[in-house]
């Protein structure tokens, strides 16, 4: 083992890899798709050895040669131990989400070109997502142009009702994860699933079987686009929306229609662009109406009364917020499909808190309405929601300094902190903000120093 490290040292020292090898589109392709072999012809290219190669990945040179010969590499810790000793991004292998393949990925958000790069990807899911609502063809020439192809696993010729089912299943479990979890937990699963599903829209099957698998792999990949959401890697994110959107169209399937135009416009509120997203919400609100579902209906109000409230439009988002209140009651709860099912009273009380918090970091009055909403859902949210009840308890936190009451807002968000801590998910950390900047505004109040040094250590951890 020791002279393996030392061969690896060796090895990058008498002959790095060229910086570029990476990003050019021939070995990003390799690479995404797990080839291995590809990769090392390609290093072949650029000069590297099969001893270098040997050396830099702890491989035999006998390995190497089987490799190179079209040998397959298929398990994960010897896809890691390449990754890491050649220097690759686990990320560009679909390996792992790490700071690296986030820098490299996505890029970095400063700067006004990152800004201008950024509304341009904006504008193209927008008008590619009105295509896809107002009805033109799915499976277009943009088809499959998001993101680079999945690793590819054998898929059965094929397929029946059972193996939809599996994906089903897989979906529900690896959805579960992200709720308590976060989506740095459960992503690389969520992909190496999807790329494994992804080959059975080539199998044969009945039309009813592929049109639920249509349904399901558009499912599976909005978790794919949340997971990746989560954890930063917003093109990531948009790619696998994107995708989602053409399967879900395929399949016939409006509500999910509206839930992953939900799902993309969260993402756009997130990153401070609330008229992208509140365009998003209301193409979401065609394809929720369309399918009957006062639930889906329900769901697409309070967000968009979440992008008014973040425009100032305090008028528009509490008008918005009642509607959602009205659809929620009517909505028959026991027929709503997965996908929508996840919307409860408790979201109902924590839409209201979120939308009147950022209302009240303008107007303090409106902390009145969200405490007592923010409270209800901290209640109700079990260890099962995680992630959910630490952005309430945040918001929380956050009303009661707005509102003077700094003991309880401390120990408020102290509570956030602990819950956070456990989670996985960039997201959180970007939710919490707020109650940072509040706390460290009341530095003169012991409580709120406490607070705020604490938040400070978490985000240094």
């Amino acid at each position: 083992m020791d002279a393996s490290n030392g061969g690896s040292a060796e090895a990058r020292q008498s002959h790095a890899v060229p910086a570029d090898a990476w990003e050019q589109p021939e070995m990003r392709s390799a690479l995404a798709s797990r080839e291995i072999s590809a990769v090392y012809r390609l290093l072949r290219k650029h000069g590297v050895s099969q001893r270098q190669i040997a050396a830099m990945t702890g491989q035999s040179q006998s390995e190497v040669s089987e490799i190179l010969k079209g040998r397959q590499v298929m398990a994960y810790d010897v896809l890691t131990r390449i990754a890491d000793g050649l220097g690759v991004p686990r990320g560009y292998m679909g390996l792992a989400y790490d700071e690296a393949t986030a820098i490299r990925v996505v890029g970095s958000a400063d700067g006004q070109q990152a800004e201008e790069d950024e509304s341009v990807k904006r504008r193209r899911f927008l008008a590619h997502a009105a295509q896809v609502t107002m009805g033109a063809a799915v499976f277009g020439p943009e088809s499959g142009t998001w993101s680079a192809g999945p690793a590819r696993t054998p898929a059965p010729g094929r397929i029946g009702m059972t193996d939809v089912r599996q994906v089903e299943a897989a979906t529900r479990a690896l959805r579960a994860l992200d709720y308590q979890y976060g989506g740095g937990f459960c992503r690389d699963a969520v992909v190496a699933q999807l790329s494994w599903g992804q080959q059975m829209l080539e199998a044969h099957g009945t039309e009813l079987v592929k049109n639920r698998l249509y349904v399901a792999l558009a499912d599976l990949h909005s978790l794919a686009g949340w997971t990746s959401f989560d954890t930063g890697l917003m093109d990531s994110a948009r790619g696998h929306f994107a995708n989602a959107l053409d399967l879900a169209k395929q399949g016939e399937n409006h509500p999910l229609v509206a839930n992953v135009l939900y799902r993309m416009g969260r993402v756009y509120l997130h990153q401070d662009a609330p008229n992208d997203a509140l365009k998003l919400f209301q193409l979401g609100q065609i394809a929720a109406q369309e399918s009957g579902s006062e639930l889906a209906v329900s769901v697409l109000c309070a967000n968009e009364a979440w992008a008014y409230a973040m425009m100032g439009n305090e008028e528009q988002a509490v008008k918005l917020l009642g509607r959602s209140k009205d659809e929620f009651e009517r909505a028959n709860l026991a027929e709503a499909e997965s996908w929508v099912k996840f919307f409860t009273e408790t979201d109902v009380y924590a839409m209201v808190g979120t939308v009147h918090t950022v209302l009240a970091q303008k107007n303090a009055e409106h902390t009145k309405y969200a405490i007592p909403a923010l409270t209800r859902a901290v209640e109700s949210y079990d260890d099962e929601m995680a992630r959910s009840k630490t952005f309430m308890l945040s918001a929380l936190a956050t009303n009661h300094l707005l509102d003077g009451d700094l003991d309880h807002g401390a120990k408020v968000g102290g509570k956030a902190i602990d819950c956070a801590e456990g989670i996985k998910s960039e997201r959180v950390k970007d939710r919490m903000r707020p109650l940072q900047e509040e706390a460290e505004r009341r530095r003169n109040n012991a409580d709120a120093r406490d607070l705020a040094d604490r938040l400070h250590a978490f985000y240094a951890a």
